[in-house]
């Protein structure tokens, strides 16, 4: 299994224009965004704040969630159906590997390949948050912590929406196309109608949004919260995770090759 693992992540890690386009959409939109916050606050810090300090860091945490999710979206594609469209995965089966084994291989391959990208921006964006805080209120560790664990929860759950519905339908185009709209367009909207009520809270990125941090405050949300309890998000995110995995493995296993 450990051989398949890093078969796997040396497939994603070959792949030059997906480790710029994740490293983009991680560390270089963070560090983008960061350096013309400061130079516009260097340059007239009246009507410009400091790159740094809480509201700040609940801004970027969205964009590192967002942007971290697309990323996590295109390499679960690739990962879940890279072998199918390329053609290679009948060579994979017909070696007398497990198709379960070659389903759960991706799994860890591809956290390995997308979490670093995902920590390191935050990484820097913890240190921009305390280091150019300025006059804002700078962020406490544990705010720190507890920020970092719920971006890098968002982006884990997408990647394994992504993973799943790439092995199932055998399309890296749809599935980026099929979280995308589901993420950006009709998660917001959905949360937004209160006539679904308690319903709502079986949408995956509300219940995400419900472990915010609640000293960001609204920053770090795209609409308004929806309270829920821990328990029942857990319940909410595992139960997408473990029906869509399982949706995947079944499709990937029963494919005719």
């Amino acid at each position: 299994m450990t051989a398949l693992v890093l078969a796997d992540l040396l497939k994603l890690r070959r792949r030059r224009g997906l480790v710029a386009v994740v490293a983009l959409l991680t560390l270089g939109a963070i560090a983008v965004s960061n350096t013309i916050i400061e130079l516009l606050h260097l340059v007239d810090a009246k009507a410009h704040g400091p790159a740094g300090g809480v509201t700040m860091l609940g801004h970027q945490a969205f964009t590192i969630g967002a942007l971290g999710a697309v990323a996590a979206a295109v390499v679960g594609a690739v990962a879940g159906a890279g072998d199918l469209e390329a053609g290679v995965y009948r060579e994979l089966v017909v070696t007398g590997r497990s198709r379960l084994a070659l389903y759960l291989a991706r799994v860890p391959a591809g956290l390995l390949f997308l979490v670093p990208f995902v920590a390191a921006a935050y990484a820097v964006e913890a240190v921009v948050s305390v280091a150019l805080a300025g006059y804002h209120p700078a962020p406490s560790a544990s705010l720190l912590l507890t920020t970092g664990a719920w971006t890098l929860l968002k982006v884990v759950f997408t990647y394994l929406l992504a993973l799943a519905i790439a092995a199932a339908i055998g399309s890296r185009s749809y599935t980026i196309g099929i979280l995308l709209a589901w993420t950006l367009a009709l998660t917001p909207l959905l949360a937004s109608i209160s006539a679904l009520g308690w319903t709502r809270k079986l949408i995956p990125g509300v219940a995400l949004d419900a472990l915010q941090p609640a000293a960001l405050g609204a920053s770090a949300r795209q609409g308004s919260a929806i309270p829920m309890a821990t328990a029942t998000v857990a319940a909410v995110l595992l139960a997408w995770a473990l029906v869509a995995l399982a949706a995947g493995a079944l499709r990937d296993t029963a494919r005719d090759v």
